[in-house]
């Protein structure tokens, strides 16, 4: 069997590798940041960051296919060439036409990081969590003219674990797609998968979080609730505090709940200056305690 891969960074890295493991033929791998990096950029990029993906691709010996675009003629021309049997997408944010999509012989796949249909949409890392999910997962789909609607071929669930940020649940993830992406290779060449359409009444979409919820407002949401947004948004985005005009940025790995704490919401009831320590009253009754806080322009303690 011959497969393309779609993808970026530890996503695409793990694609690759779970298709290592299943010993198939890797005809070519189409990397994220050609489509949105110059040339001398990318040379630039490729050398100064290290990229897990782009290190398979130089130790295996793998084809990079170089186009700008997914929908563009060149890689038309570049499927059509590879007579792929299989394509994979995964962490793409191109709307991938039906002309390109429908080139594989057997189908193209998308990879979408939860357990669809539930949590459609450009993060569900974030969104799982902030939403105070339990569990998410990865599923296999097959793509449509709709972003995440395809019929699902396979799916893993993955534990959400309280101290978990948005970096720790990606790596999770991705993982699970990598053990994945062996398990429904193997399947198509020896084996039958029933494709089952998603069931809509099911389904939730998250967009990406606007800019105000980057600001966090103690008074609107319970102590639990403002625990996970912070945990939640690391390490795609930082959340501020305000106090008077001058900010600082929580540690997602550095917050205590303190429970049954009298005093109104949004209320500052300790602070530490050596510890950088605040611990913030929220509408449940409860507080954040919040330790390691980083200053953003001005110091905020006096």
């Amino acid at each position: 069997m011959k497969i393309v891969i779609l993808g970026k960074g530890t996503m695409l890295a793990n694609l690759i590798q779970g298709a290592l493991d299943a010993g198939v033929e890797i005809a070519g791998v189409f990397r994220y940041e050609r489509t949105v990096f110059s040339p001398l950029k990318l040379f630039f990029y490729d050398f100064f960051t290290t990229s897990p993906d782009l290190t398979l691709i130089k130790q295996h010996k793998l084809h990079e296919i170089k186009c700008r675009s997914a929908n563009s003629e060149a890689f038309r021309r570049e499927l059509l060439r590879l007579n792929a049997d299989v394509m994979f997408v995964g962490t793409w944010h191109e709307k991938i036409k039906k002309s390109v999509y429908d080139m594989p012989v057997i189908a193209t796949i998308n990879v979408h990081p939860s357990l669809l249909p539930a949590y459609r949409g450009p993060n569900p890392y974030l969104q799982t969590i902030k939403h105070l999910e339990k569990q998410s997962g990865v599923t296999f789909h097959l793509m449509d003219e709709k972003f995440d609607t395809g019929a699902i071929l396979a799916q893993q669930k993955v534990n959400i674990l309280p101290c978990d940020t948005g970096k720790e649940l990606k790596e999770k993830t991705v993982f699970a797609a990598r053990i994945l992406m062996t398990e429904v290779l193997k399947r198509l060449q020896f084996d039958i998968i029933k494709p089952l359409p998603q069931d809509e009444s099911k389904a939730t979409y998250y967009p990406n979080i606007s800019p105000d919820e980057m600001m966090l407002d103690f008074t609107q949401k319970t102590a639990m609730e403002m625990h996970a947004h912070i945990r939640a948004l690391h390490p795609w985005l930082p959340c501020y505090i305000t106090i008077g005009h001058k900010f600082f940025i929580p540690n997602p790995y550095k917050l205590r709940i303190i429970n049954n704490i009298n005093a109104p919401a949004g209320k500052i009831i300790a602070k530490n200056p050596k510890t950088m320590m605040l611990t913030i009253a929220c509408k449940d009754g409860n507080a954040l305690e919040m330790s390691d806080l980083k200053l953003y322009k001005k110091k905020i303690f006096n």
